[in-house]
């Protein structure tokens, strides 16, 4: 280890949190990870970087549910990325206790520790789906808050925590609200890794729900870069505010199947899966963003289009050992 900064990452082990590990330690920052205790001593995808990445992160299995787990991950760090959460849409419908758990409890529970702390950054991550179907497009930071899923709804929890916490304790929190991440690593209950994977396990025919809900998809560096620009930004740029990370570009299910099919050389015959469909109140039927603010405070922008996000998440697939990881033939919740 050396002595570059020190930085905590919640949710370390998952399919962002693990790139954002990687960006963070290629910028210069040493990273204090948490993966969630679990009795196999997995460490998720912090198993799969590289040496030279993992001797600048120190690896530490807790629980955000847990207020001292929580403070002992954030003790001597100088920012908080936090990015655990329960994530999967469908499965909100089943267990929502366990959203406002993990997702707003949690979220209290990091709040506490920074302003106990007195920790100078806490970056708080939100989603999209607290929009629900854009009433106006691209969608501002300023667009309703509509949430049409247990899950968004406790997403929207986390948020109204961490806007009370800067309004009441000047906690320095500043919330990034990706639209819609992809790309390796990603987990099976997204639309993009159930296609490629499907197709790289070799189906010809997939199995889907809704294919007419638009979304803006985000290359996962391209988010993890985003993270970063608001980690690191002058507090008076980004301290306080809100921000969308997204391309400004939506494409419909669909038409995603179809791009797929072209990158990955397959023709593909889509069949509907009632059980992925969502209750109709529920689907959020379009997302895309207007992520100005963002460029404005800190100069992101997005670095990969689709197509070639596509074909680097499409290499991750076509790799036998990282496909073994993933369970294809089931419809994953």
């Amino acid at each position: 280890m050396t002595s570059a900064p020190l930085v905590a990452v919640t949710g370390a082990e998952g399919f962002i949190g693990s790139h954002l590990t990687e960006a963070l330690v290629a910028t210069g920052h040493r990273v204090r990870a948490m993966a969630q205790y679990n009795s196999f001593s997995s460490y998720g995808w912090l198993e799969t970087l590289s040496a030279d990445v993992l001797d600048q992160v120190e690896i530490v299995l807790g629980d955000v549910r847990d207020p001292g787990s929580v403070r002992g991950l954030l003790e001597g760090t100088e920012a908080v990325y936090h990015l655990a959460a329960l994530i999967a849409i469908p499965y909100s419908y089943q267990a929502p206790h366990s959203y406002v758990d993990t997702n707003v409890t949690g979220t209290l529970n990091v709040l506490e520790a920074v302003r106990a702390l007195e920790i100078p950054r806490l970056v708080h991550t939100s989603t999209s789906e607290t929009y629900g179907t854009a009433q106006t497009v691209p969608i501002t930071e300023d667009h309703p808050i509509n949430t049409q899923s247990p899950y968004a709804a406790s997403k929207a929890g986390g948020d109204r925590l961490a806007d009370s916490y800067f309004a009441s304790f000047a906690t320095p929190v500043v919330t990034l609200r990706p639209f819609n991440t992809y790309g390796p690593r990603q987990s099976m209950r997204a639309v993009i890794p159930t296609v490629i994977g499907q197709v790289a396990a070799g189906s010809r025919t997939i199995t889907l729900g809704d294919l007419r809900p638009t979304r803006d998809f985000t290359f996962a560096v391209d988010t993890a870069r985003a993270f970063l620009a608001v980690g690191t930004a002058p507090a008076e740029r980004v301290v306080g505010r809100t921000f969308n990370a997204g391309t400004g570009t939506e494409i419909s299910v669909g038409d995603l199947v179809r791009l797929i099919g072209k990158v990955m050389g397959a023709e593909l015959d889509v069949q509907e899966d009632s059980r992925r469909i969502r209750p109709a109140n529920s689907e959020v039927m379009r997302l895309v963003a207007d992520a100005s603010r963002l460029t404005e405070a800190t100069g992101w922008q997005p670095g990969f289009g689709l197509e070639t996000g596509l074909e680097r998440t499409a290499e991750f697939f076509r790799d036998p050992g990282n496909l073994a990881r993933y369970k294809t033939g089931i419809y994953n919740i």
